[in-house]
């Protein structure tokens, strides 16, 4: 893939689809120490406030995620480990 001269790529078909963008859709770049991911941003609801929008992103995580048949316990384990100086396990 080339830059155009104004800095421009062309996001590929098979992109665009998968990501479910088109013209007008609102991407956003996120850096990580392997390179570089293109994700769709999701709109703000009609007068929705950042705040408001992060919540409701958030809980729609929760429920998308809360199908996974993990306790709350067990999500903790797997994001922070066992603390072996209090934990047992």
């Amino acid at each position: 893939m080339r830059l155009t001269e104004k800095s421009q790529v062309t996001v590929p078909k098979r992109v665009r689809e998968k990501l479910g963008i088109g013209p007008g859709s609102e991407v956003d770049f996120v850096l990580g120490d392997d390179g570089v991911r293109l994700v769709k941003v999701e709109p703000a609801l009609e007068g929705e406030t950042k705040g408001q929008r992060l919540v409701r992103l958030l809980r729609e995580a929760g429920q998308k995620y809360r199908k996974s048949g993990l306790s709350a316990d067990e999500i903790m384990d797997l994001t922070r480990g066992p603390f072996d100086d209090v934990d047992p396990r």
